[in-house]
């Protein structure tokens, strides 16, 4: 990435080239080796870091004027305090131990920045003077640092999580590998949700083929008539290949006997609706001891209107069985089911499926969880969504 980087964007090469320690780190570009005066005038050594924003995968520009610093507040040969630096203190989650980001600061000339390398003369000559004055030093070292962060399930760069700041509480899905068993409507737009979340790896499994009805349930566009009639795993891998690595469908059914399909997975999402089908998966996630969330959606014409309940529940691996046992998912098939009309439509299966990768991420971490309840429901008559105590 940083190769691709520097070869692609004249301006962060020509500061590589002229002698900045440059590098990059969960998407920022940084800095190091830049020298200034603290409040006592004695020299320290900070780094200077920057947001960067892709226009495509290869080429990129600043995201504003501002920078932040791994340091204290610059002082100048005076005693005093550097003026004309806006901003104030302020932490930034990086993976590089040495870079400590303390403040953010804003100086912008009249005229803006004309690249990268114009902001970070700016910046270097309003910083550095001072101990470049009285120590003779120099930001200019052409010392080689290690870009941090670089290995990324992404074929994009993730300047998203940058933009963000939170770059530290993504990581926490590093190691994850996620199964999708089933890739309906629920299922696919999981599977939409989880391609952008940089989890190490996603298996999807669904036997079913891509039907039109698919088209009018599933994220994205129909990209080609070809598409249907064909294995809707076949069709959702070649729709996301571009987008990550890591990505393994497989046009399968999951029952008891596919243990070695799940061997290595960490968390499993269930989106059939099936019952027999959903118990033998959760028996064999029950078995393998895998967490797992399941979703149901109960929705009906009976008032004239459409009417009925998502549910998300969660599994965990120490009381998967007590919550089995509870009954909030059909584990067998209804009499009628052949004759039944299922109702869904497109913003209540990524409802559901939002519901459920929220509480995914809940449980790694990313999100805040102040209830930590088992079941979340959601009502469509009253647009209310609220955890089920009962669940816990």
């Amino acid at each position: 990435m940083f190769q691709e980087l520097v070869s692609h964007n004249n301006d962060i090469k020509r500061l590589l080239l002229r002698g900045y320690a440059i590098a990059l780190d969960s998407g920022h570009l940084v800095v190091r080796d830049i020298p200034y005066l603290d409040d006592k005038g004695e020299l320290c050594w900070g780094a200077i870091v920057c947001k960067i924003m892709a226009v495509d995968n290869k080429r990129f520009v600043m995201e504003d004027h501002q920078i932040y610093f791994a340091g204290s507040h610059p002082y100048g040969l005076d005693g005093r305090p550097i003026a004309n630096l806006a901003g104030g203190p302020h932490s930034l989650p990086l993976i590089s131990e040495d870079v400590i980001v303390q403040r953010s600061m804003s100086n912008k000339p009249p005229e803006g920045y004309v690249d990268h390398e114009h902001k970070i003369d700016s910046y270097v000559t309003l910083l550095c003077g001072p101990a470049m004055e009285r120590y003779g030093v120099s930001p200019l070292t052409f010392r080689k640092v290690m870009s941090e962060g670089e290995e990324s399930v992404f074929k994009l760069a993730d300047t998203l999580t940058s933009r963000a700041e939170i770059g530290d509480l993504a990581g926490v899905f590093k190691n994850e590998i996620v199964a999708i068993i089933g890739l309906g409507g629920t299922g696919s737009y999981v599977l939409d949700y989880m391609v952008k979340t940089p989890v190490s790896c996603i298996l999807g499994f669904d036997c079913d083929l891509y039907h039109v009805h698919n088209a009018f349930r599933s994220p994205g566009r129909l990209v080609d008539q070809e598409e249907l009639d064909r294995p809707k795993a076949e069709v959702y891998q070649a729709r996301y290949d571009g987008f990550r690595e890591g990505l393994k469908l497989f046009p399968k059914f999951i029952d008891a006997s596919c243990e070695e399909d799940l061997r290595s997975v960490t968390f499993a999402f269930v989106c059939v609706d099936k019952g027999s089908a959903r118990r033998a998966i959760f028996d064999l996630l029950t078995t393998m001891k895998i967490p797992f969330i399941d979703v149901g959606m109960g929705l009906d014409r009976k008032q004239g209107k459409i009417n009925g309940t998502l549910r998300v529940t969660y599994y965990p691996t120490e009381s998967a069985n007590e919550m089995i046992s509870k009954g909030f998912a059909d584990l067998s098939d209804r009499p009628d089911d052949e004759y039944r009309v299922t109702v869904q439509t497109a913003e209540l299966n990524a409802l559901n499926a939002c519901l459920a990768v929220l509480r995914y991420k809940q449980i790694m971490g990313f999100y805040l969880d102040e209830s930590a309840f088992s079941q979340i429901l959601f009502k469509v008559n009253d647009v209310k969504v609220f955890g089920d105590e009962g669940a816990r």
